[in-house]
């Protein structure tokens, strides 16, 4: 069945490039057949955009926790504090949040078409990528109070308070994309038009990462959280109310 014409270019203001040059979708192979069950292999789920989108935003929601952890630290501790560990996990917010999945996927797909979905939406994408610009901003310093064997007594103050607005600002930032941006793009879409958007993000992730690019991410804000002593989940469990 062919797509109308207004169906074809929201599908089009979606998936074009802001870059030079045209990304085709890669073809899905067949699975070879498992030869000592004479069955083929079963094929993974595939991950659709919209959950795509949102376990990205769990990788950076973690490296957002590892910095309100270290908030505390940061002011009564500062010597338990690796610099190296920090610096990792702002190196990990630049490549994968900021010029991964904000620059690559949300500035060049997601905001351009919910500009044309009214004017909250449109006020909504402005002030969702003005914080991305001021996200980079904060990065910036993050990479530089952090880029040698310790952090100096005269940035843990600072630091701390960037960190406190920066969770906050991004708390507020990515559950507005998750409950109102991301569904409301995701209306302009049938399931199949989903699939092949779907196909295009996974594209644009092995170009820039690799095979695993969220795996991979998620393996390494894994392993910052172990070297900073945040792995065990139980230890956030809140204590039970006391009369």
């Amino acid at each position: 069945m062919q797509l109308d014409c207004s169906r074809r270019k929201l599908l089009q203001d979606s998936l074009a490039f802001g870059v030079a040059g045209v990304v085709s979708l890669p073809s899905l192979a067949k699975p070879f057949p498992d030869k000592s069950s004479g069955k083929a292999e079963e094929k993974a789920p595939e991950v659709t955009a919209t959950e795509d989108l949102m376990r990205e935003h769990g990788v950076i929601r973690r490296a957002l926790l590892v910095y309100f952890e270290v908030i505390p630290k940061l002011r009564q501790n500062l010597s338990s504090v690796g610099a190296a560990a920090l610096r990792q996990t702002a190196q990990l917010f630049r490549t994968f949040g900021e010029d991964y999945h904000e620059r690559m996927l949300e500035e060049q797909h997601i905001f351009p078409l919910i500009r044309k979905q009214g004017s909250e939406l449109k006020r909504y994408a402005d002030i969702l990528t003005e914080q991305h610009n001021r996200g980079r901003e904060i990065t910036d310093y993050v990479l530089a109070v952090t880029n040698g064997p310790k952090i100096s007594s005269a940035h843990a103050e600072p630091l701390a308070k960037v960190f406190e607005s920066f969770v906050r600002m991004y708390q507020n930032h990515a559950a507005r994309e998750d409950t109102i941006v991301f569904p409301a793009w995701k209306k302009n879409f049938s399931d199949k038009q989903l699939d092949e958007i779907s196909d295009q993000f996974e594209d644009i992730e092995h170009k820039m990462f690799g095979k695993d690019g969220f795996e991979d991410a998620e393996k390494k804000i894994s392993g910052i959280e172990a070297a900073l002593g945040f792995a065990d989940l139980a230890q956030f469990t809140a204590p039970a109310p006391k009369p």
